[in-house]
């Protein structure tokens, strides 16, 4: 592992614990969707800023550019942990008759899901350097 890729890693950690925190928490008071949904834009925020100060180098972009980049590839991993986390809820876990904080288990794993694909997303697109103007 390149310790690029393990700074990502320590990092997304950080804020995959944000996100499944605060989506515990989140689910006192809203459905489970739209707490995974809302817990998920917390841990991206907390992403964005670890990963654009202590993971990848300048890019010469503008943060605002960035963080769309950033909003973008995260779109694409919010989409696979929510579709992880619902069908190991609805249909995995009950198929095993898992039932042991289910939720929160199915959840964990729906957040581990895209590490691969979101760090390739992030290196190759959101900070990916920036052209220089000719």
């Amino acid at each position: 592992m390149n310790g690029e890729f393990a700074r990502f890693v320590i990092c997304g950690g950080i804020a995959a614990a944000i996100n499944w925190l605060s989506r515990i928490a989140l689910s006192d008071f809203m459905p489970l969707g739209s707490a995974i949904v809302v817990a998920y834009l917390l841990g991206m925020t907390t992403a964005f800023l670890l990963m654009k100060f202590l993971v990848f180098g300048k890019s010469r972009r503008q943060a605002h550019d960035e963080y769309i980049r950033f909003a973008i590839v995260n779109i694409v991993a919010l989409i696979q942990v929510w579709l992880v986390t619902e069908a190991l809820v609805k249909y995995g876990f009950p198929a095993i008759a898992w039932h042991w904080h289910a939720e929160a288990v199915a959840h964990g794993i729906g957040v581990l899901s895209p590490v691969l694909t979101s760090y390739l997303g992030h290196r190759y697109f959101s900070f990916a350097p920036a052209e220089r103007e000719k």
